[in-house]
């Protein structure tokens, strides 16, 4: 049975630095949707042209293609042992399409796992890295409507999970370091174990 984990938070919430740590040291791809999408717009491609008028709105890609994307990507041979999704499902209609498509598999979700960041920690994260990374989709009037995106689309997630006792609440304020070992606290890197019932994991460094 495969491993399949969900990484669930706002713009700058450091959901996708975690994930490609918690990925790398257990073994399972971590599957960016953005990445992937950034991919396609750097390949010029029809679709990629497409998916940059989109993204460079701030707006979210459609359910139907994301859903096409995935579908196409955790079926790749190095998914074989699971996966962590991060960038998806962004809306419930992603999340139920998922799990249909899970289903086919006789696979389930071990866990969605909510990075929280208080409002001013976010902002601070999302200033840095307008400057550091130079971002051409970065911008403080994008990054805005992404976290309006995220709140009126995204957020619903937050209970659709927690009603399946799958949602795992981790502190997201603070270092890279300290978020890690919240993390690690859940998921120590020995264990294989699934957890059913909702956990928060605040700031006990």
């Amino acid at each position: 049975m495969r491993r399949i984990f969900i990484f669930l938070g706002p713009p700058g919430a450091g959901k996708g630095t975690q994930a490609e740590m918690f990925g790398a040291e257990r073994g399972l791809p971590h599957i960016s949707t953005g990445a992937m999408l950034r991919a396609s717009m750097d390949a010029g491609t029809a679709l990629g042209n497409k998916v940059k008028a989109i993204v460079d709105s701030g707006s979210l890609v459609s359910d139907t293609l994301m859903i096409d994307l995935i579908r196409d990507r955790i079926l790749q041979s190095d998914c074989s042992h699971g996966f962590l999704l991060d960038g998806f499902p962004r809306t419930t209609p992603q999340a139920e399409a998922l799990d249909v498509l899970l289903k086919e598999t006789s696979e389930k979700i071990e866990a969605a796992v909510l990075f929280n960041i208080s409002e001013e920690v976010l902002m601070s994260r999302l200033s840095a890295r307008r400057t550091t990374e130079n971002r051409a989709d970065d911008t403080t009037e994008t990054q805005l409507k992404r976290i309006k995106v995220y709140e009126e689309q995204t957020a619903p997630l937050i209970n659709y999970y927690k009603e399946k006792s799958l949602l795992v609440s981790i502190d997201s304020d603070g270092t890279v370091d300290e978020v890690k070992s919240r993390l690690l606290n859940v998921f120590p890197l020995d264990s294989s174990a699934t957890f059913p019932n909702t956990r928060s994991v605040s700031n006990q460094n």
